[in-house]
């Protein structure tokens, strides 16, 4: 059975890399964007029913993305990361609909287990 489908968007190779096996090995379908562009684009084509989205990303930054990801789909549920004193950001992105936030370095268990708890949340869970 699909477990559902995550959205990994970081610009760091090394960080979607380790998400991405930590959570195919959980058997969820992944899909990896390093960047707005490319994070918007399978957020179309594919309805992905979690995204962990990292807010700082050059060129568009995690703010913008939630919030165009937000007018593509006004219930998508995206989990933020972010680096120490980003505390404005972290805000901001509460507001725009983020469930929660995970500093970095964040406890890749801590992760996985807030993952479960918002992915099955949904309608999705059978």
């Amino acid at each position: 059975m699909m477990k559902g489908k995550i959205l990994i968007v970081d610009d760091q190779f090394g960080i979607r890399i380790l998400l991405n096996e930590v959570f195919q090995k959980e058997g969820y379908k992944t899909f990896q964007a390093a960047n707005g562009i490319q994070a918007l684009e399978i957020v179309t084509r594919e309805f992905p029913d979690l995204v962990l989205l990292d807010m700082k990303i050059p060129g568009m930054d995690g703010i913008e993305i939630l919030k165009r990801m937000k007018k593509l789909n006004q219930d998508i549920r995206v989990i933020i990361m972010t680096a120490y004193g980003e505390l404005d950001m972290i805000q901001e992105a509460k507001d725009l609909g983020a469930l929660t936030h995970f500093a970095k370095p964040f406890d890749i268990d801590d992760l996985r287990d807030a993952v479960k708890k918002y992915i099955n949340d949904s309608t999705f869970a059978e």
